[in-house]
């Protein structure tokens, strides 16, 4: 007998949770939408689309929904339309009891500008994927020198996720050179001299090699003794005196 009710219980539960949800997605018939409004994640360091924009967007697709009877807006065509948006990750859209269409927007977030020596410079995404580049990013490294698609999704989207997902090296990398020989160079933000990772490859191991060197060496002499540190070699760090 209690397990019948327990079961009842938990049916009762999960059709009001349903019924609460259908309720709070609709309004009443021919209520007119009055208000749109769009949110910009992470839109404080990052701005590649504005709500204006996205307005902008809709009204040219004949989507924009002010004056609309709520019933007929169809969310997923203007969840659709904002994804065409090169700089939208995804859009979700709802409808409040009172008839306001609400409109989250999630940006595609740049990890690395691309500055190569021939072409145009453009972003690459955190998904290693390149995206125009126009709009601002705040405080991203930038990668120069001989860089061809397969470098830049490559390594450097390699480097550009190990420099992103630390802290220190988020902070201290402001520039990333590929050679001729495409070898790597990194100039920081703190201490005049280069830093010589080599051939890409085993780049975390490198990082973590002049993370310790900067911490039990560089603290000791000075961030300005030396003008280049080299990690191109296994368990070595190699310094030139200015």
């Amino acid at each position: 007998m209690k397990r019948i009710l327990t079961i009842i219980l938990m049916l009762a539960v999960t059709v009001y949770l349903a019924a609460s949800f259908t309720w709070i997605n609709r309004t009443p018939d021919g209520r007119i939408c009055q208000h749109v409004n769009i949110m910009i994640e992470d839109s404080t360091g990052t701005c590649f689309i504005t709500p204006t924009e996205a307005t902008a967007l809709l009204k040219r697709k004949h989507l924009y929904p002010i004056g609309v009877v709520t019933d007929s807006i169809h969310l997923p065509a203007i969840e659709e339309a904002l994804g065409t948006n090169t700089f939208i990750e995804s859009a979700e859209c709802y409808k409040t009891p009172s008839g306001d269409l609400c409109i989250s927007i999630r940006q595609r977030m740049p990890i690395l500008r691309i500055m190569p020596n021939s072409g145009a410079s453009y972003y690459l995404d955190s998904k290693g994927h390149s995206m125009p580049g126009s709009g601002h990013a705040a405080h991203l490294p930038v990668a120069t020198g001989h860089i061809d698609q397969r470098m830049a999704e490559g390594p450097l989207y390699e480097l550009a996720l190990l420099l992103n997902r630390d802290s220190f090296w988020g902070r201290q990398v402001e520039q990333i050179h590929v050679t001729s020989d495409g070898e790597l160079e990194l100039v920081p933000r703190v201490g005049d001299h280069i830093l010589f990772l080599g051939k890409p490859i085993h780049m975390e191991e490198k990082l973590q090699r002049i993370h310790t060197f900067y911490s039990k060496g560089l603290s000791r002499v000075g961030w300005n003794k030396y003008s280049r540190i080299s990690v191109e070699f296994d368990n070595q760090v190699i310094c030139k005196r200015r």
